[in-house]
């Protein structure tokens, strides 16, 4: 029986397992993201020699999601805002060295999003689109069964549309993207504009605080839940989705964020569009990337030097 390895690279945790042909992971780990590209590369390596000797079935092939801006053409990584080392880094050579099957690589929430597709919330639509909130934001889409990555892959990435003209500065440039307005850093700071006298630190103590009672700390997440709504609602307008799928650490704080944003992307969205879209949570969390990147290398799997 075929298994094959999918790794997807977060700004702290390199998450990693395999699948087997139906899609059913039969081991998944993760270690902590080395901050050189050079000690990534010889850190997947590692994996993957342990993953070899681990299991009585060879890998098949091997997918990877990466964070940012990915040419398709060149196989690089252009821009990755929260991890600049890969920037315009020869990813297939260096991994060609020691991977001997086909690999694929891609953008970790393009496969986040082919994740959820293929055995997720996403199963079984032609169209979604899949948005995960943690430190950043990501957003994948599904278009006709298939990824929509633009004429050289830099397609997809809502989560620098601007949605605040006068909002914070963003990693890629920009600012006032969606992903500074509604990451966890922005909830905290939300919150210290509500309350200077909080020694508050991370949004989890915001989410405890909200969920006590305190009308600031829910009022911090209804800030930034709102300029998510504005997101939802480009999204919505622009593409016409049969779902928007909402995963992340920060969508643990659950109502508190997508109640204020739903009730802004219905005042902002065509009401025919927004009708017939179903706004969901995800359900694969933190499994969704190297799942969707394990199956999109069983499906596409052509890289090979």
């Amino acid at each position: 029986m075929p298994l094959y390895a999918g790794f997807d690279l977060g700004g702290t945790q390199l998450k990693y397992g395999l699948i087997t042909d139906t899609g059913h992971t039969v081991y998944h780990g993760k270690k902590d993201s080395p901050l050189k590209i050079m000690e990534l590369i010889q850190l997947i390596e590692k994996i993957l020699k342990d993953l070899n000797e681990g299991e009585k079935f060879s890998i098949s092939a091997v997918g990877f999601g990466f964070p940012g801006v990915l040419n398709q053409k060149e196989q690089k990584i252009h821009q990755s805002p929260n991890y600049p080392d890969i920037d315009h880094f020869d990813l297939v050579p260096a991994l060609s060295r020691f991977i001997k099957v086909p690999f694929t690589i891609n953008n970790d929430a393009n496969m986040a999003a082919f994740g959820e597709y293929k055995k997720g919330a996403g199963q079984g639509v032609h169209s979604m689109v899949l948005l995960t909130i943690g430190t950043g934001l990501g957003t994948g889409i599904i278009l006709e069964g298939k990824i929509w990555q633009g004429v050289c892959g830099f397609g997809g990435e809502l989560g620098h549309a601007v949605v605040n003209s006068n909002g914070e500065p963003c990693n890629c440039g920009s600012r006032g993207c969606l992903e500074t307005e509604v990451s966890a850093p922005k909830i905290v700071k939300n919150y210290h504009s509500l309350n200077q006298a909080e020694n508050i630190t991370d949004a989890v103590q915001v989410y405890e605080k909200a969920l006590a009672g305190e009308k600031t700390a829910q009022e911090a997440f209804a800030m930034a839940g709102r300029y998510l709504g504005i997101g939802l609602s480009i999204a919505i307008n622009l593409l016409n989705p049969e779902k928007i799928l909402l995963g992340g650490g920060v969508m643990k704080a659950g109502d508190f964020l997508v109640k204020p944003a739903i009730q802004e992307a219905q005042k902002r969205s065509f009401k025919a569009g927004f009708d017939c879209c179903s706004i969901e949570s995800a359900i694969l969390g933190n499994q969704a990337g190297f799942i969707g990147s394990a199956y999109y290398a069983k499906e596409n799997g052509i890289i090979n030097i």
